[in-house]
């Protein structure tokens, strides 16, 4: 075999070398087509089944050399096994005699070179567990001895649990990663004992039960040895009685080095030895039965002995008491101590002694079991303890809590007290022991009664009242004892009237306001300040002014008028009774001034005199013209060419008319214009010479106008013409 190995590892050596100018060589290529693996004969077998997990590589290549490969084959992800070979075979992992540990999911990766692949998981099932055995290296034993148990799992694999039973019952659990536990057992009963064992493999996530060992039997003997436990006296014990406790063994007859001893009552432990314990003691009726015990430790060996006795109670646990139950700072006060029964056949009464506690108290001794003082002035905690015969027993603690004597009352109003709504009275007293009783009183007869119990509770009382005076007679009073209730003061407080009545004044008065003038718009009401003015202008949500006054009357104020301050107005008033009352409307229309009007008057005498004035000048100018035009008539200059003489007769036959020739200094002639006289029509004809032509007369253009008693038309009369002083005089 090791000259094989030789002969192999020559071979790769030989065919890995390239010589120095073979390039092709060192140049092959190769690909890793594809892995694959399997299970065989079957993913799913029975334990002890050969199992071979075969991984087979395709890889393809460019020469003739074999390729070095390396195999690794993983478990549950875990690496398992590795291997390198030159070989193109397919590689084979091999399991033989498969166990359940073996199950899982298995996997293989090839790498060659710088390259590598690995396959698909493929999952293995090994299905059985070998029956486990038990071994016992003794079948007899003593209490006190132990044995060893060996339970092994043939040829199972992987993290193991054993347990171990006694009677079906488990009694120890044993984790291992091997096939085989042993441990020590031990016995508290004698008789005989049936042992068996089985194991668990567990595979994450899953776990897998193995069936039932053998069962071996162990018979366990018991020792002779024994505690003894002695009382007395066992029988009519009373508290006080002297006691005797003795524990010791029985068929002993072997070496005290391993043996212990303990004598105890309850949980208490009163003393221990070796082989024998004495302890005295004073009976105590702690309940209706004394129990004790003698208990024997020997190595692993556990034994007992009690015993139990009666004890008969010589007197009870006192009782303490106050009287009175309750008691107020600095009052006398007596507490008392007291046991309610007691043996008579073993005990006079007058045996009993009491104390109490502290034994610094301000309390002195009137009595058996009496003490009596003063209460104090805060909490203080008492006990007090009976004795008789040596035994002494002690009361339950008594806290005494004086109460405190209820201060003089205070009386007041509890929110607001508004006419014509229900009043809430509160009644308190600065201090005071709980519970206390306030009465409210009218004068001095009872109306109500409230009872405070609780630190938070208050005493309220609703009353009404028709007048506000009526609220200062009420009292009240506070009571939490026997002594006298002290009274508080009568009520002292404001009754709020509800608003009433509420007028807007105007000054000036109206209708009298106008520009300039200084407003006042009083608003005033009937209740009880302080009052919420404000007031609002029709039209607008928001008010004109807010104020609020300790007077049942506020004004609110426009410096200047101006006609913009036309409108309707009112206002509105509240008070902590909460009620809004609103006044009526008041429309204010702004004058105009005084100075205004007398300068529009003045003015309009003057429009009017120049008016008058217009009209008598027009008057005698229109009186001027109709003389003018009676006594003078319109000519015309006649053409310098002689013209037809049907016009010429015309004209001449023309009787009483006159000619006014008037001289324009314009070039321009007018178009000829008909003027209406009469019912005839006479034409006013402008006329200009040619360019060059020597005027008919000196004076230049001359003017033909008709005088009537009718207005020109617009554009051709002009009034001027009438009123020129330096017109020509008219000639024949």
């Amino acid at each position: 075999m090791g000259l094989l190995q030789l002969l192999l590892t020559s071979t790769l050596l030989l065919s890995t070398y390239v010589p120095a100018g073979s390039v092709a060589a060192a140049q092959r290529l190769f690909t890793i087509r594809a892995v694959t693996l399997s299970v065989e004969p079957d993913s799913e077998v029975t334990r002890d089944t050969n199992v071979t997990v075969r991984c087979q590589a395709v890889v393809s290549s460019s020469g003739q050399e074999a390729l070095v490969r390396e195999y690794t084959i993983y478990k549950d992800g875990s690496k398992v096994y590795t291997k390198t070979t030159s070989s193109s075979e397919d590689f084979l992992y091999l399991l033989p005699g498969a166990r359940l540990s073996n199950s899982g999911k298995y996997k293989c990766e090839v790498n060659i070179e710088d390259k590598s692949m690995a396959s698909e998981s493929r999952k293995l099932t090994v299905t059985g567990l070998s029956r486990p055995l038990l071994h016992l290296n003794k079948g007899v034993v003593t209490e006190v001895e132990e044995l060893t148990a060996r339970c092994s799992a043939p040829g199972e694999t992987g993290s193991i649990y054993f347990y171990f039973y006694d009677d079906g019952k488990e009694i120890m659990e044993e984790r291992l990663n091997g096939n085989q536990a042993e441990v020590k057992l031990r016995f508290h009963s004698t008789g005989v004992h049936r042992i068996h064992c089985d194991y668990t493999v567990l595979i994450t996530p899953d776990s897998f039960k193995s069936q039932e060992s053998n069962t071996v039997v162990v018979s366990v003997k018991e020792l002779s040895i024994s505690p003894v436990l002695e009382v007395s006296p066992m029988n009519q014990v009373f508290e006080g009685d002297p006691l005797h406790l003795l524990c010791t063994l029985r068929n002993f007859l072997h070496s005290a080095e391993n043996i212990l001893l303990y004598l105890s009552q309850g949980t208490e432990l009163l003393s221990s030895g070796n082989t024998r314990v004495n302890y005295s003691m004073l009976a105590r009726a702690e309940g209706p039965t004394l129990s004790f015990e003698c208990r024997l430790e020997m190595g692993f060996l556990v034994k007992s002995a009690t015993k139990t006795i009666s004890v008969t109670e010589l007197f009870s646990a006192p009782t303490l008491t106050v009287s009175p139950s309750e008691v107020f700072q600095k009052e006398s006060m007596t507490l008392t101590c007291k046991s309610e029964n007691f043996a008579s056949e073993r005990l006079d009464r007058k045996e009993l002694k009491y104390i109490l506690f502290p034994l610094e108290n301000p309390l002195t001794v009137t009595g058996t079991g009496v003490f009596s003082g003063r209460a104090l002035l805060h909490d203080f905690n008492y006990t007090c303890a009976a004795q008789a015969k040596g035994i002494v027993k002690h009361s339950q603690t008594l806290t005494v809590r004086p109460k405190v004597s209820v201060s003089t009352p205070k009386i007041s109003v509890y929110g607001k007290a508004v006419l014509g709504q229900p009043i809430q009275i509160l009644c308190q007293s600065d201090f005071g022991s709980l519970p206390i009783n306030y009465t409210l009183l009218l004068g001095f007869e009872e109306v109500d009664m409230r009872r405070v119990r609780l630190p938070f509770d208050k005493a309220i009382f609703t009353i009404s009242i028709s007048k506000p005076e009526e609220i200062n007679k009420y009292m009240c009073e506070a009571k939490n004892s026997n002594k006298e209730a002290p009274l508080s003061k009568r009520l002292n407080a404001t009754v709020i009237e509800p608003l009433s009545h509420p007028t807007l004044t105007v000054i000036p008065q109206l209708p009298d306001v106008s520009e300039g003038d200084h407003l006042f718009l009083i608003c005033s009401v009937k209740g009880t300040p302080p009052v919420t003015f404000k007031w609002y202008r029709v039209g607008s949500r928001l008010p004109l002014n807010t104020t609020t006054t300790e007077e049942k009357h506020k004004d609110f104020q426009v410096p200047s008028l101006a006609k913009e301050h036309s409108g309707t107005y009112y206002c509105e008033a509240v008070n902590y009774a909460n009620n809004v009352v609103r006044s009526e409307q008041v429309t204010i229309q702004v004058r105009m001034a005084l100075w205004k009007k007398a300068v529009i008057g003045g003015v309009g005498l003057v429009v009017a005199s120049l008016l008058v004035v217009a009209v008598c000048v027009l008057y005698f100018r229109s009186k001027r013209v109709t003389v003018t035009r009676a006594a003078v008539s319109v000519w015309s200059e006649r053409k310098p060419e002689a013209e037809d003489d049907e016009e010429s007769s015309s004209l001449s036959n023309e009787p009483d008319v006159e000619y006014t020739e008037v001289v324009h200094p314009r070039s321009a002639p007018p178009p000829r214009v008909p003027v209406k006289k009469g019912t005839d029509t006479v034409y006013s004809e402008l006329q200009n010479a040619p360019h060059g032509a020597a005027d008919h007369h000196d004076y230049g253009s001359v003017e033909y106008v008709s005088l009537n008693s009718e207005a020109p038309e617009t554009g051709q009369y002009h009034p001027e013409v009438n009123a020129t002083p330096d017109l020509p005089q008219p000639v024949d």
